[in-house]
């Protein structure tokens, strides 16, 4: 039996897709799945053991082009017996059903009737969180999930972490605190740099080094938290933000004795790497994508007006970020690691 997934846009969503994918193989251990995504994705899925292969879809995140949706459906002909679609879009139908795939599966969404032919309608209680309603997919509709749940779990190839580690000139000699600062969605999901910084000081002065990660727009931020530190211990904090691909920074990731992080891709990617993980919620909720791994902390302030799910703080204080104290923060990463952590 040969799937193709039609995967998400986004980092976190696609960690979490895996949770369908283990369910797939649960049932159909000899199926075949292939994920039809962007090509960033590209890293997320080559450490996917479920995964055979990542086709890369060329077109951009909106992007309609109806012809090259057809002509990318014709290439995929006869190849699988199954779709299974993770966005609810119209567009995202297209594919499969040029593709003449027999049996096409998704949510009830934008218009989709006769493009898929095994619709299911959503129980948004019934399904409250994003993993459930991807892991129902693989199921017959109304069949109950089994549990416990699975989580995603990346795997690492050492020589690709070694070199990674030698590219960027870093060494495991002390431990390492991993900081994700930024945020794709929106400033309310970004805990302040000096947040960051006198938890960062903390473990320094524990003789630990910090490594911070995140996209190139995230850079000046990191620079930021450097600048935070105590004088003298900048030193010891890298900022790999914007200078690795997504590969190395998995990879990387792979080697934290501790990561904190915002509600972010990387949050997902700490997660499925297992690292012990301080999750830091502002404006957003737990409550639909949580980090899915077996050593999380969760802070949050929990204000009257969060969450809001806003990009931009309505009222412009942001107080559900900027009133949450650095030492809850410590707290929550000391009750992780009271001890430095080997990286195995």
């Amino acid at each position: 039996m040969n799937i193709l997934i039609i995967g998400p846009s986004w980092v976190g969503d696609m960690v979490m897709a895996q949770t369908l994918f283990v369910c797939l193989k649960r049932q159909h251990p000899d199926c075949q799945i292939d994920v039809l995504a962007p090509e960033w994705s590209r890293p997320l899925l080559e450490r996917m053991p479920e995964v055979r292969e990542a086709l890369s879809f060329p077109l951009g995140h909106g992007a309609f082009e109806l012809a090259t949706r057809r002509r990318i459906g014709q290439q995929l002909r006869g190849r699988y017996d199954q779709a299974i679609l993770l966005p609810n879009s119209l567009k995202s139908a297209l594919v499969p059903y040029f593709a003449g795939i027999p049996k096409r599966t998704g949510w009830r969404g934008e218009m989709r009737f006769g493009l898929l032919n095994d619709i299911r309608t959503l129980d948004k209680a019934r399904y409250p969180l994003m993993i459930e309603r991807f892991m129902a997919l693989a199921y017959a509709p109304g069949a109950e999930l089994p549990k416990p749940y699975p989580k995603p779990r990346l795997a690492i190839d050492p020589a690709s972490r070694d070199a990674a580690l030698e590219r960027f000139g870093l060494s495991l000699d002390r431990p390492v605190l991993a900081l994700c600062p930024g945020a794709e969605f929106g400033e309310a999901k970004r805990w302040p740099a000096e947040h960051y910084a006198a938890v960062a000081d903390a473990r320094l002065r524990q003789g630990w080094q910090v490594w911070l990660f995140g996209s190139q727009k995230d850079a000046p931020g990191g620079e930021e938290i450097r600048e935070w530190v105590t004088p003298g211990f900048e030193e010891d904090v890298y900022n790999l933000a914007g200078r690795t691909s997504l590969a190395e920074a998995i990879d990387l990731l792979s080697c934290a004795s501790a990561v904190i992080s915002n509600d972010s891709g990387l949050m997902h990617v700490a997660a499925a790497l297992d690292r012990p993980l301080v999750a830091v919620y502002g404006s957003t909720s737990p409550g639909f994508t949580p980090p899915l791994a077996s050593q999380v902390e969760v802070v949050r302030l929990g204000l009257e007006c969060s969450p809001c799910f806003d990009r931009t703080c309505r009222f412009g204080h942001y107080d559900c970020l900027r009133l949450l104290q650095p030492s809850l923060v410590q707290e929550a990463l000391g009750r992780l690691v009271a001890d430095p952590v080997e990286v195995g």
